[in-house]
């Protein structure tokens, strides 16, 4: 059995069987004496950089702001019920980037980024879920999280022009976590997480590519390579299908073509090695250091290893 401390009681295969992307769990004192590696100020002071995303979710209504701030916009900010929100620390602390060498049972290439959050007394962003894995590690103070059952692009939203908020609140855990303490949640259920007095959350996020967006970076990938010719051809015809609705046959042409395609495992593992590999800001990697890594057994005897995108 593998041990990693930050599961707790579990070892990572029964983590990995019995919770991940199954049901939300909570550890306590995930990592034993945990020290933040920033605060608030640190966080309010990336937001001023322009380079850095970042976004304020403010009041009763979660009204959003996004970054980059003014030094006198967190000087006008009420005392309560606010959170300032700052996308992939881990690119710009590396102290922040220090936690993920505990989530080793997990391929580093499905880590997004780290999120941290601060927020003043009652700071939260709503009742929401998201469509990918996340564990909240908390950090300074207390939060106290809500945790439901699973949503989908059904459950009803309140009207917001940013987030999503869940109209109908129905939680069956309540945990409040201390420094240390660590919800882990699977794509889709619904949370809401409170501010009890200032604290700060460190959200490590996984990706999670929809298949519209596989879809279009696969074929993105396919026509820049330019060497496919395979061309749709007719099913067997009669004159009688002049004239009549698109036959379903087509359907299985154009089915069998695509099939042909995806059935290539070279082409395929190579593309998802470039794909899961690319970094988060592409733009920013000079100055980041972001350096995404990911190795493909070619053959039984090749590995081929990426780094952001590219062939090493």
């Amino acid at each position: 059995m593998s041990n990693f401390p930050i599961l707790g009681d579990l070892s990572a295969e029964q983590f990995l069987a019995d919770y991940w992307q199954k049901k939300p769990l909570l550890i306590r004192n995930a990592i034993a004496n945990f020290q933040p590696p920033v605060n608030g100020n640190d966080l309010a002071g990336l937001a001023l950089e322009p380079e850095v995303e970042s976004r304020l979710v403010i009041g009763k209504d979660w009204h959003i702001e996004h970054g980059p701030f003014a030094e006198q916009r967190f000087q006008s900010l009420p005392e309560r019920d606010w959170t300032l929100l700052v996308q992939a620390v881990d690119l710009w602390i590396p102290e922040v980037a220090d936690i993920l060498e505990h989530f080793g049972f997990l391929p580093r290439w499905r880590i997004d980024d780290i999120m941290v959050s601060y927020a003043a007394d009652g700071g939260n962003v709503g009742p929401h879920f998201d469509n990918y894995d996340v564990f909240l590690l908390q950090g300074e103070g207390q939060r106290q999280w809500f945790v439901g059952g699973l949503c989908d692009q059904n459950s009803a939203l309140l009207p917001h022009e940013n987030l999503r908020i869940l109209a109908n609140e129905q939680f069956t855990e309540t945990w409040t976590l201390n420094c240390g303490d660590m919800v882990y949640l699977p794509p889709q259920y619904s949370h809401h997480g409170i501010a009890i007095g200032e604290c700060t959350t460190y959200s490590i996020g996984f990706r999670a590519p929809t298949v519209t967006e596989i879809l279009d970076e696969l074929t993105t990938e396919l026509i820049s390579k330019g060497d496919n010719n395979d061309v749709l051809t007719d099913p067997l015809l009669t004159p009688a299908m002049a004239n009549q609705p698109i036959s379903s046959a087509y359907l299985d042409q154009i089915r069998a073509l695509l099939t042909k395609t995806l059935n290539d495992d070279e082409l395929l593992l190579n593309w998802f090695a470039q794909f899961m590999t690319q970094p988060k800001y592409p733009e920013l990697v000079d100055e980041t250091g972001e350096c995404r890594k990911a190795t493909i057994q070619a053959t039984s005897d090749t590995a081929i290893d990426y780094a952001n995108g590219q062939t090493q």
